[in-house]
């Protein structure tokens, strides 16, 4: 719930407020980015830090839980093995994914002091390394920890594994989450072939600027689907469903320093309003720009990771739900979960669109607040006049015009900017909110497990494709924009066509796109959590009815069956015989149906504990 909050929340929150200072701001009031005369423009700082930093951290700390949960609970299928039994109390696959996770914390640490750029390098070039860096020391180790906690071979329901199969598996897990960052990368990096092909289109209008990123978004989906796809089957080839887990965990190892990473684009884009603000020379804003455009790839990298991630423990979560509800398999041709299929894969489009709608309507208020106050404040008004007559370049104004300018400084009332997304974030995320925690519980106790297994699949399958569409189309559309300026052509109707597809890209990107992790996740964990509860309510207990003559009537699920009433007593009498020995008379009362037969049996023996082991054998054998 808190990692909902941080996503919907945060990602309307930014995104109120980025949409409407854009707006009215750059479009409307033809003012710079970021400039202080923009009543909005202290709320669009602040929440960057909101729905990128703490959303991100949220999504992917959740993912981290999940997956750690999802494979602790197949883990403990182990625990019974006798390979397991000589180390750990035979709890080595349960613990495995805590150490894994303990020691990728330590390993993102030590990847952070690999980051180092010299004057005029590539910071990009400087994060890769420190990213790819602390990924090989995560697999050295984890080879290590792996062979170290599960035995070399088991057999687990007529199959063998081994401790190589699950290093495997987590290989797989982990390389697949870096070639995803890669890919999103290429789709949303400045310079890039997709990112090139919608500043060409930007020249033709808004228009062909928005066809030309969807269609950029909808081909970004195939890549990072088939490496996810591969992780899953390698994965499940070397350590079946456990496997499947534990290549979640090892996507997740390097956590802190995939977060790190995604967090230098919050820090630049807050750089960037400070210089804006601070009004500082031409040469500050292009540094800061340029760092932005790395810090705008390295934020839809970390989308990426966080929606591969995302997929795994989505589909580790799931088979353990499958596991603790006792679904086999999924057959489509079974009506209840083709309509559990559909009705999952309906949800990612009604979840994006209450998101959107929600941030449509709060850049509504966010607008209207902003002309508002352009028109109603004197001072805000009149330095507008004055930053339009010289084009906002304030060094050719005249003393009297940098006078008028002045007085306007610090009277626009951000503070209602700031409450307005505020206000919005927290009532538009109620009904999101809903949609992830309701819907699963009423189809599992409506429909069964099967409907919800249905359900889960359908979910994750639609969710995982919408929401690498919906970042990669924003993330590209935001970094189009990037390129046009970077060009010096801002102003130009390239770069308002490319403002207006970045302020639909907007929502895509920050809000809707990754708010999709955290339903998809939520639907699983609320899955897992009422499995027993569907279990207990599909699998009664049998009813057993004993008539008068003793005859039992047992009621299942497979109709009803008369048995015989059998009850069966034994008596012992040991008494000590002339010669010393020990003597033993046995005694069998069995009724059937109300009849009872008695039987007599006796035992001798030269020592007491000889005779205790016949009766032992006699008590046995009648068992």
């Amino acid at each position: 719930s808190i990692a909902l909050f941080a996503r919907v929340g945060g990602g309307i929150y930014t995104k109120a407020a980025d949409v409407g200072a854009d707006l009215v701001g750059k479009v409307e009031a033809g003012i710079p980015e970021d400039h202080p005369l923009n009543p909005a423009t202290i709320a669009d700082n602040v929440v960057d830090t909101v729905g990128a930093v703490a959303g991100l951290g949220a999504d992917l700390f959740e993912s981290s839980v999940g997956s750690i949960i999802g494979t602790m609970v197949l883990g403990a299928a182990f625990a019974a093995l006798p390979e397991f039994q000589s180390a750990f109390d035979g709890l080595g696959a349960v613990y495995l994914p805590l150490a894994l996770a303990a020691v990728g914390i330590v390993m993102s640490i030590i990847g952070t002091f690999f980051v180092k750029v010299k004057d005029g390098g590539n910071p990009q070039t400087a994060l890769n390394i420190g990213e790819f860096g602390s990924a090989g020391l995560m697999l050295v180790v984890s080879y290590f920890l792996i062979t170290g906690m599960l035995p070399e071979s088991w057999v687990e329901a007529g199959k063998e594994y081994t401790a190589m199969g699950v290093f495997w598996a987590t290989i797989a897990g982990l390389v697949a989450g870096l070639l995803v960052g890669k890919v999103t990368e290429y789709y949303t990096g400045t310079g890039t072939k997709p990112v090139n092909s919608i500043v060409r289109q930007s020249e033709t209008g808004s228009a062909t600027n928005i066809i030309a990123g969807l269609g950029v978004g909808m081909m970004s989906t195939a890549i990072p689907i088939i490496l996810i796809a591969a992780a899953i089957l390698v994965s499940h080839y070397f350590a079946g469903l456990y496997g499947i887990a534990i290549a979640a965990v090892g996507m997740l190892a390097n956590t802190g320093i995939q977060l790190a990473v995604d967090c230098d684009g919050s820090i630049c884009d807050n750089a960037g309003g400070n210089d804006g603000m601070a009004e500082l020379p031409s040469e500050v804003r292009e540094r800061t720009d340029k760092l932005d455009a790395v810090g705008n790839t390295t934020a839809a990298i970390g989308k990426g990771f966080a929606i591969a991630s995302a997929a795994l423990t989505a589909l580790a979560l799931f088979a353990a739900f499958m596991k603790t509800a006792g679904v086999k398999s999924i057959d489509v041709s079974q009506p209840d979960i083709m309509a559990g299929l559909l009705v999952g894969g309906m949800l990612p489009f009604v979840f994006s669109a209450l998101s959107m709608n929600a941030v449509g309507r709060a850049a509504m208020s966010m607008i209207e607040e902003v002309r508002r106050q352009f028109s109603d404040i004197p001072q805000l008004k009149a330095a507008l006049e004055v930053m339009r007559k010289y084009d906002s370049d304030l060094s050719k104004a005249s003393k009297e015009d940098i006078e008028i300018f002045e007085a306007a400084d610090g009277l626009a009332e951000y503070e209602k900017c700031v409450a307005i997304s505020t206000q919005a974030s927290i009532k538009e995320m109620l009904l999101p909110g809903l949609l992830a925690i309701a819907v699963p519980v009423a189809v599992g106790f409506i429909g069964g497990a099967e409907m919800l297994v249905g359900l889960l699949a359908g979910v994750t399958t639609a969710g995982v494709l919408m929401a690498i569409f919906q970042s990669n189309a924003g993330g590209a559309w935001d970094n189009a924009k990037k390129t046009i300026e970077s060009e010096g052509r801002k102003g130009s109707d390239a770069h308002k066509a490319a403002v207006v597809g970045d302020t639909v890209g907007d929502p895509f990107k920050d809000t809707s796109g990754p708010s999709l992790n955290i339903l998809l996740k939520l639907m699983s964990v609320v899955a897992l959590v009422i499995a027993p509860s569907l279990v207990s309510l599909s699998s009664p207990d049998d009813v057993a009815i004993v008539k008068e003559d003793g005859t039992m009537i047992t009621i299942t699920e497979e109709g009803m069956k008369e048995t015989k009433a059998i009850e069966k007593q034994i008596r012992v009498e040991v008494s000590n015989t002339e010669d010393g020995a020990y003597k033993a008379i046995v005694t069998t009362s069995t009724s059937v149906n109300g009849e009872t037969v008695e039987e007599t049996e006796e035992f001798t023996a030269d020592t007491k504990e000889a005779l205790e082991k016949k009766i032992e054998a006699y008590k046995n054998f009648l068992e």
